[in-house]
């Protein structure tokens, strides 16, 4: 659903002449956007995190095929900072995620759900155990 007119008058920015409104959001091509907008990936790099909030604009690329919504820049909040009680369970809910039941190893790698055991075993057709 796009409206593509030639220019756009914005609460925020102004009159943006390049941008136009798609899916409700002012949108821009690549690299046409105002100054203080940030994607995901640069707000991830900057240690920053939406807050619950949604997106206020895109930004479009490749003639239309990609598309990356963009934040405000001043409403964003600093990421969360993991406790060490969560930390510890994210380790050993990784550490079981390689542990073969069979040969009862640390493969060193996480075991695919499918198999349900080490490669070894798996291959050497020591049993099921898999979930497929």
């Amino acid at each position: 659903m796009s409206s593509r007119v030639a220019g756009l008058m914005t609460e925020q920015w102004g009159w943006q002449p390049t941008a136009w409104l798609e899916d409700g959001l002012p949108t821009w091509r690549w690299r046409f956007a105002p100054r203080g907008l940030m994607t995901r990936r640069q707000m991830r790099s900057a240690g920053l995190a939406p807050g619950g909030r949604p997106p206020v604009a895109r930004v479009v690329c490749r003639r239309g095929r990609r598309w990356a919504a963009l934040w405000d820049g001043s409403e964003l909040v600093a990421k969360r900072t993991p406790s060490a009680a969560q930390l510890d369970a994210v380790r050993r809910a990784l550490a079981a995620r390689r542990w073969c039941g069979r040969c009862e190893q640390d493969v060193g790698y996480c075991i695919q759900v499918s198999l349900g055991l080490c490669v070894d075993c798996h291959a050497a057709g020591r049993g099921g155990g898999g979930r497929g």
